[in-house]
């Protein structure tokens, strides 16, 4: 999306305050990192450990950090050409990664998915025109459990020519992918310079760094490449409960990420986490998706510090895609267009994050095509103003058949899934609600959408790369 004026939430005096909120946490309390070679990088640095793996981290080596981070971040598709470039206000959309379950579209059914289902999810967003970048959906069953993400990874690079975030369990399922795509864009140097992917690491919480999220960052920062990097803090749990506690504790482990990967090699890129402030809903301890009190905070600090963030909407904590669950989704992709979020993932998610549905994701699209419409500048000139032609037309005439309506009517927002009939219309086409029309709209498009295929060679790398992953499984 474009560029255009955001909301603001906060002052550029409260983002202030929250940095240095953040910056105390770091010095005063620190973080637990599980990771000696993190460690050792930021004890040369000048960060005091204790107690084993205890790190406080002074506020200059984050200032240091941010003077050599990119501002901002390319994303490029399988062709080497530029898809997002991620910073400033520009917002893209995508999916999100491993849901336990599938609402499936053609039965209705709640059940676990399969690998067909992550194939198909990424089919079409290779077909859904407002779907920028590519995620693997779902969590595939019918696959060895502790290699999944290989499988995911295949079929991401096999079946769109998008960008793509992957999401590995492990180290070794970081440097797999990675090697897929090199094996995809022809080489080290070439991902390098046009990132055709980037990592999402999760965290353990922003004061306990687990040892993978660790060493994919080292990995990854070490080649140059991507890497999003979220810590995991629920209010009321592994965080404060009030709002500003909460994102002031999930900022810093951020910045813990950042300044990790600037020691590790300075201008590395970087992305920072655009949401935070979530909490455990106290009357079913359920960590519910869609909050209104931590809309646009997390984002305001990602722009504060100039950062490409990884934001997430198009989501709903409903278990099908009903009113509530469109109400939310339109809900959070509007707040996190308004206020510039830049990789907006999970659409299509519901059940708060643990089921997926094609259905959903459809109707989410519609959504960002509509709000895409409404954020987009007015051209006001001779020829929209059409002052002669409404003088020309008059008090007593009509514009059904001018030339100047002719001429610009298809310049109108038109829904593809959203019905606009009388009701005897909608009666005709067989009175069917969104969700219906959403889920055959996305059989059709699997029907006759194919995506464009990789050579027989890249194929055939992909599928070693996975095989020689299976042993891993049984050790």
């Amino acid at each position: 999306m474009k560029n255009h004026t955001p909301f603001r939430r906060l002052s550029e005096k409260e983002c202030e305050k929250l940095h240095s909120a953040s910056l105390e946490i770091l010095q005063r309390t620190g973080v637990r990192l599980h990771h000696q070679p993190a460690l050792d990088l930021l004890k040369k640095a000048g960060a005091s450990v204790s107690d084993g793996n205890r790190v406080r981290i002074p506020g200059e080596l984050v200032e240091d950090a941010l003077k050599t981070v990119p501002h901002e971040i390319t994303l490029y598709n399988r062709h080497g050409e530029p898809a997002v470039p991620i910073g400033n206000f520009r917002t893209f959309y995508g999916t999100g990664s491993d849901c336990l379950n599938i609402l499936d579209h053609r039965t209705g059914e709640r059940r676990k998915p399969l690998l067909q289902d992550v194939i198909e999810g990424v089919t079409l967003c290779d077909a859904l025109p407002n779907i920028d970048f590519v995620m693997c959906m779902f969590l595939p069953v019918d696959v060895p459990r502790m290699v999944a993400d290989r499988y995911q990874s295949e079929a991401m690079f096999r079946f769109t020519t998008k960008p793509i975030v992957f999401v590995t369990t492990d180290l070794a399922g970081c440097i797999d992918a990675v090697e897929m795509a090199e094996a995809v864009v022809g080489g080290a140097d070439t991902l390098q310079q046009k990132p055709l992917t980037a990592c999402y690491i999760n965290v353990t919480s922003p004061l306990q760094h687990n040892e993978e999220a660790l060493q994919k960052l080292l990995y990854l920062s070490a080649k140059g490449l991507p890497a999003t990097y979220i810590p995991v803090a629920l209010g009321g749990a592994t965080a404060p409960i009030t709002v500003a506690g909460n994102l002031a504790i999930w900022n810093a482990g951020s910045l813990v990420g950042l300044v990790i990967s600037q020691l590790n090699r300075p201008g590395a890129p970087f992305i920072t986490s655009g949401w935070g402030a979530s909490a455990l809903d106290m009357r079913t301890t359920v960590s519910p998706y869609v909050e209104p009190e931590k809309q646009f905070i997390a984002q305001e600090m990602a722009h504060f510090y100039d950062l490409p963030m990884f934001a997430f909407g198009g989501f709903s904590d409903s278990k099908l895609p009903d009113q509530q669950a469109n109400i939310e989704a339109a809900l959070t992709l509007m707040t996190n267009s308004l206020s510039g979020s830049h990789l907006v993932h999970d659409l299509g998610y519901l059940e708060s994050g643990l089921t997926g549905s094609l259905a959903q994701l459809v109707i989410c699209d519609e959504l960002i095509s509509w709000i895409k419409t409404s954020l987009m500048p007015v051209e006001i000139n001779d020829e929209t103003l059409a002052l002669d032609v409404i003088d020309e037309v008059g008090p007593d005439g009509h514009f059904i058949s001018n030339a100047h309506t002719l001429a610009h009517f298809r310049q109108r927002w038109y829904p593809t899934l959203f019905d606009r009939s009388n009701y005897d219309g909608w009666i005709a086409k067989g009175g069917k609600d969104l969700g219906q029309r959403a889920a055959e709209k996305a059989e059709q498009l699997l029907a006759k959408h194919t995506p464009e295929p990789l050579s027989g060679e890249i194929q055939k790398r992909l599928q070693e790369i996975v095989k020689q992953a299976k042993p891993q499984e049984t050790t």
